[in-house]
């Protein structure tokens, strides 16, 4: 089981996938959107069905499952997965022999492209208002 939101794929997520696609078969547990939303503090660009579709259609992905925020043993058990695939900033509560991490990719994240596109967004509003004058 991998898990992540994937509020925007990126390919620090192909990554991670791709790795754990090397152990097995992959069950991704994604976020629900009002996990996101508690804990992020915003709604996510895309919702859990349109990230579900996503998922499943990368190849790399068996199923997906709708998950809480925090993954625990006994959901791992629950969707018969024998161990939990996350980045090496995991902070789910799954004994360390369940656990394989794999380093983040260094410099991308789903904020960092968000900030992006709203970095790009406010110069093209800026460029429409010079040409409009």
């Amino acid at each position: 089981m991998v898990d992540m939101s994937a509020t925007i794929l990126h390919h620090g997520h192909i990554a991670l996938l791709e790795s754990a696609s090397r152990l097995g078969k992959v069950v991704v547990a994604l976020t629900s959107d009002l996990e996101i939303q508690i804990h992020k503090g915003y709604l996510p660009e895309l919702t859990f069905e349109e990230r579900k579709i996503v998922m499943l259609a990368l190849g790399l992905v068996t199923d997906v499952v709708e998950s809480p925020w925090v993954i625990d043993e006994d959901f791992l058990m629950e969707h018969r997965c024998a161990l939990l695939v996350h980045g090496d900033d995991n902070r789910n509560l799954v004994p360390s022999e369940l656990l394989r991490m794999y380093p983040r990719t260094v410099g991308i994240s789903s904020s960092v492209i968000r900030a992006r596109a709203a970095e790009i967004h406010l110069q093209e509003v800026g460029q429409a208002r010079n040409e409009e004058r």
